[in-house]
């Protein structure tokens, strides 16, 4: 038995994409930025749970004495993040269409994704962001595993010696390879699912292609995107509230400079 299309007016296949247009990303950040002021109710809710649960993994942290945990957590944030701020997309779009933006409607859509192709991207970040912390530990074992981890203090002082530094440039160095393929999978791919009918992989492949044919500017909105993450998390987490919806809405409106037909 064929299951209906719940969304039957989406339309199907892969739009023509477009060289980033000159400027694209602080058009970006200005028309998120107007999205957000226009619904502020949606952003903030994305922004109080990525917070909230910030908070919770940095308390189990504290609890268990691990700290290198948190510095996962925080290399790993980027890969996940886009899942976060989808209800943003979601609202630009609306907003963009003319269509009502409600709390009632964003979350019908929501919940019709359900059935359609996100989740299986969703699951592929999720088993990435999994397996980035496995490798994580390989590499702190190779390098700090006979060294004593008690608590924050004498953690900091571990992370600083010789073995520590190299560690750290290591896991760098393997976290921005898994940073950069997982925006390159989403930058496009995870917008492109919600606004038409393709399947994951399709919508993976188009994303990827995109960043490989134009890496410059691709990799410029990359640079933007984890420098203002990095500054969010700084106090306290707390600039997660603003810049991590601001962020979604900027990043539909990417998509949107692109994508011929957007809507």
């Amino acid at each position: 038995m064929t299951q209906s299309n719940p969304y039957p007016d989406l339309p199907a296949g892969v739009p023509p994409f477009h060289a980033p247009p000159e400027g694209f990303v602080a058009r970006a950040l200005r028309l998120g930025w107007a999205d957000f002021r226009a619904r502020p109710g949606f952003g903030l809710l994305a922004g109080a749970a990525a917070v909230l649960a910030g908070w919770l993994l940095l308390g189990l942290t504290l609890w268990a004495g691990h700290t290198f945990w948190l510095i996962l957590a925080v290399f790993g944030f980027p890969l996940v993040a886009p899942l976060c701020a989808l209800g943003t997309y979601e609202v630009s779009r609306r907003l963009g269409a003319g269509e009502p933006v409600s709390l009632g409607a964003v979350l019908h859509r929501l919940r019709i994704e359900r059935g359609r192709q996100i989740p299986w991207l969703s699951m592929l970040m999720v088993v990435g962001l999994l397996f980035w912390f496995f490798l994580g530990h390989m590499i702190f074992a190779l390098f700090l595993g006979l060294k004593p981890m008690v608590n924050v203090t004498t953690s900091l002082d571990v992370f600083l010696s010789a073995d520590g530094l190299m560690m750290m440039a290591l896991g760098t160095v393997v976290g921005g390879l898994f940073a950069y393929l997982f925006y390159a999978m989403c930058v496009l791919g995870l917008p492109l699912l919600l606004a038409r009918e393709v399947d994951y992989m399709t919508a993976i492949l188009t994303s990827m292609g995109h960043v490989r044919n134009h890496p410059k500017a691709m990799l410029l909105w990359a640079v933007v995107i984890v420098v203002l993450l990095g500054l969010a998390m700084l106090p306290g987490l707390l600039g997660l509230l603003i810049i991590l919806p601001w962020l979604g809405h900027a990043s539909w409106h990417v998509y949107a400079q692109m994508a011929a037909g957007a809507r």
